[in-house]
């Protein structure tokens, strides 16, 4: 008996506490974040690096002797980003920036070759179904010249297992972009950027 009258304080001052707060540490929160602000949470690729990462690749190719020689806007296919991480990256969202800003700056064409299938089996409709006057004409798609393609690589390191009350993580990145000819199979333009983030830890906490 003696050691349950010894909680009952605390007990009560927790209880005092809680109805204070209105139980404020158990309630839902939800704010809008500015773009441009994210917080970095954690060691791992995230938002903030793919919006710097793709703008910084964009930025360069636009400004690139390849693209600024070009006698018009050239044709340009995207095959993708391969992610080479421990973690799942969405490579895509990364190359879809980077023709998002090419096209609104006016430096590149891009063919939609996420579409090609939708693109086939509309031409088939209305090859069979739609006017002649209102049908497109089959066989004049565009081709591309150039085709852009890259790796992102990552390499994480951690803290060997010792006595400690925290764990340290240190990830590295590389992110390679290349564009080729897709006439002489020669890479016409090339470009490397990597970061690296280290984030410390405690191994107690909530």
């Amino acid at each position: 008996m003696q050691n349950y009258g010894k909680s009952i304080p605390s007990i009560l001052i927790i209880t005092a506490v809680l109805s204070l707060t209105g139980c404020a540490a158990f309630r839902v929160k939800v704010t809008d974040t500015d773009v441009d602000q994210m917080p970095t949470l954690d060691a791992r690729y995230g938002a903030q690096d793919l919006r710097k990462l793709s703008q910084d690749v964009a930025d360069e190719l636009a400004a690139s002797a390849f693209l600024q020689e070009q006698p018009e806007r050239p044709v340009m296919i995207v095959y993708g980003v391969q992610p080479r991480t421990t973690t799942f990256v969405d490579t895509q969202a990364l190359t879809d920036r980077i023709k998002t800003t090419l096209l609104r700056d006016g430096r590149a064409q891009f063919v939609n070759e996420a579409r090609r299938d939708q693109l086939l089996s509309e031409q088939g409709y209305q090859a069979a179904q739609a006017t002649e006057e209102t049908r497109v004409a089959v066989g004049r798609q565009t081709g591309a010249k150039y085709m852009l393609t890259g790796a992102l690589v990552e390499m994480d390191q951690r803290s060997g297992r010792q006595v400690r009350v925290s764990k340290t993580e240190l990830v590295y990145y590389q992110l390679t972009i290349d564009v080729t000819d897709l006439e002489t199979n020669l890479i016409v333009w090339s470009t490397t950027k990597e970061f690296a983030r280290q984030a410390r830890t405690p191994l107690i906490g909530w």
